[in-house]
């Protein structure tokens, strides 16, 4: 039999046909490679053609890197232009990812010597690199203001820390110390939770920001703008070649109101004292001098601050706190403003004259006077004089609660002033029938007015808000508007008239003079300096001493600067305490005053 009969016989026997089945597999096995030919080429294609743009981008990504660069913050002047804040070399720290070893004990090797050069734990290190490991081509800023040792050992173990940059950065540098640190502030790094709500305007990880003071009020202008180096870098993160370069733009530099002489003979007339000063030019409101004690020094937040040296700093007791814009009663102090509601309501001629007492009963409660005897009787410029609270018992009482918040709006009281730290100022308080219902849940009583019409009770005033007052009294019935920045002193309005008669305002001031002349203040009185007028204020501060105020201006004829000092639970009497610390500023701005005035011909 053929060889053809015997496959034919055979497959007859298995009762199928061959021939058409192996056609059929060869047909199935072109079209299955076809289809996989198809959607590998179509795969192409969608990569080359409709993300080509993408892919190609993020090539150049992986290729070509930004080295960004650090503004260097505007310089802060004062109004003679001499340095407050600057800049100062130093270096910083960050890690490339894309560059670190790619075994992880290696990485965890070169964390570990990291933090043991730099004294910041490991954990803390290792977050950082955490929460920026979307884009390993990023660099991530570990530590500022590093020392020079540091550096040093950073370059000796340079090898064994593969993806570790150390770069030259300017940081923020105060060279007078804790001078005038609770207006100028202090910087600090971005943490995570504040970067979260400024990444929008532009902000990166390790960015500095004005924290404080002037720092943060200013920030947008102090700030700068970014720049860097455009590099090529390789596999292992090596730098190849640089590409481009954009410089940074430095910020825009800011000249104070302050004077740094008199800020200096504020902080020594403080000294130690828990309390404030705050000295404004009464013609237009600005801020000669502002001091807040306890204070700090804001170079140590120019670096890493240690827990140690946090807790030290916060043991002096609240240091951070600008107790110039921070709220307390401001007991007699306040007296101008009763006096101006008095007479303006029309319930007292500028004339009155009315008997004090030791004591009056209002409600079946004793208000005494704070002599414990009374002065006779009196008039507006008496009763300022010897701080009389009998005679504004009785002025509080005609005029009540409604008019004497009325005037306490109109000087100011119960609101921001407008200065630019705004962020730090307390409102102050304004007692009223509503407020006293709504937070205390009590009814309104004529004590409350009593209490209210010597600035006790529940009146709250900053010394920046007791300032603004005096300057009323100073400048004949308007109210400034406190600032700091000098640039636009010229071109803004800082004044605007309360509409006080010539009357009120005559009185008030001849009362203030007496003060000092024949009353409270005889210790600000000095043969060196001009005619002053002022105001003592003592308030109590249970369980605490009692707080000390005192307010003046000079010359009195022509006021040219007003000066509150505040000292907190210092007891004593606000004549005895606080009116010597006002008068050393005084001296100190009369004599320089002179100095520069030139010699006669």
């Amino acid at each position: 039999m053929a060889f053809s009969q015997r496959i034919s016989s055979f497959s007859e026997k298995k009762g199928g046909r061959t021939v058409g089945r192996q056609y059929q597999s060869v047909v199935i096995m072109l079209l299955l490679s076809l289809v996989m030919i198809g959607g590998i080429g179509s795969r192409l294609a969608y990569l080359q053609l409709v993300q080509g743009d993408y892919n190609r981008e993020l090539a150049e990504e992986n290729r070509v890197l930004l080295l960004p660069r650090r503004p260097a913050r505007g310089t802060i002047f004062d109004r003679k232009g001499n340095i407050l804040v600057g800049s100062r070399l130093s270096h910083s720290v960050s890690i490339w990812p894309i560059a670190l070893p790619k075994e992880e004990a290696e990485r965890e090797q070169v964390i570990q010597r990291l933090a043991q050069i730099l004294d910041v734990p490991t954990a803390e290190i290792q977050a950082r690199l955490d929460l920026n490991s979307y884009n390993l081509n990023k660099s991530v800023p570990i530590s500022r203001g590093v020392s020079s040792a540091q550096t040093t050992a950073l370059a000796e173990y340079a090898q064994e820390l593969p993806g570790v940059r150390v770069e030259a950065e300017a940081v923020r540098n105060y060279p007078r110390g804790d001078l005038a640190a609770h207006v100028l502030g202090y910087t600090g790094e971005l943490n995570d939770e504040q970067l979260a709500g400024l990444e929008d305007e532009n902000y990166r990880i390790g960015d500095v920001i004005g924290k404080m003071g002037v720092e943060m009020a200013l920030e947008p202008t102090l700030r700068g703008q970014w720049g860097g180096q455009q590099v090529e870098v390789d596999s292992s993160g090596r730098v190849l070649k640089v590409i481009g370069e954009k410089p940074s733009v430095s910020g825009q530099d800011v000249q104070l109101t302050l004077d740094t002489d008199l800020q200096q003979a504020a902080e020594q007339a403080l000294g130690n004292q828990t309390g404030a000063i705050v000295a404004i030019d009464p013609r237009n409101g600005a801020v000669r001098a502002m001091v807040s004690r306890p204070t700090f020094d804001p170079n140590i937040f120019s670096s890493r601050i240690s827990e140690a040296q946090w807790n030290q700093l916060q043991s002096r007791g609240n240091p951070l706190v600008n107790r110039a814009l921070s709220a307390y009663p401001p007991a007699s102090t306040f007296k101008i403003v009763t006096a101006a509601a008095g007479m303006e309501s029309g319930k007292f001629s500028p004339e009155v004259v009315l008997p004090t007492y030791p004591n009056i009963t209002i409600g079946g409660i004793q208000f005494w006077d704070w002599n414990n005897a009374g002065f006779g009787p009196l008039g507006f410029r008496g009763a300022i004089a010897m701080s009389s609270d009998t005679f504004f018992y009785q002025v509080g009482r005609a005029v009540g609660e409604k008019e004497l918040e009325k005037w306490m709006r109109k000087f100011g009281l119960g609101r921001k002033t407008g200065i630019e730290l705004a962020l730090e100022e307390d409102e102050g308080l304004v007692p009223t029938e509503e407020w006293k219902r709504e937070v205390l849940d009590e009814s309104w009583y004529l004590g409350d007015t009593i209490n209210a019409s010597i600035g006790q009770g529940n009146v709250l005033a900053t010394p920046l808000q007791i300032a603004v007052m005096f300057a009323v009294a100073a400048n004949g019935g308007n109210m400034v508007t406190p600032h700091l920045v000098m640039d636009e002193e010229e071109t803004k309005q800082w004044t605007e008239s309360l509409g006080l008669a010539p009357s009120t305002i005559r009185v008030i001031k001849d009362g203030l003079r007496e003060v000092v002349t024949n009353g409270t203040g005889k210790a600000v009185a000095d043969p060196a300096l001009p005619p002053i007028s002022g105001k003592s204020g003592t308030a109590e501060a249970p369980p605490g001493e009692s707080h000390t105020w005192f307010g003046a201006y000079a010359s009195t004829d022509k006021p040219e600067i007003v000066v509150v000092a505040f000292g907190e639970h210092s007891g004593g009497g606000g004549g005895s305490l606080a009116a010597p610390m006002v008068k050393k500023v005084l001296l100190e701005y009369f004599d320089v005053k002179q100095a520069e005035q030139p010699a006669a011909e």
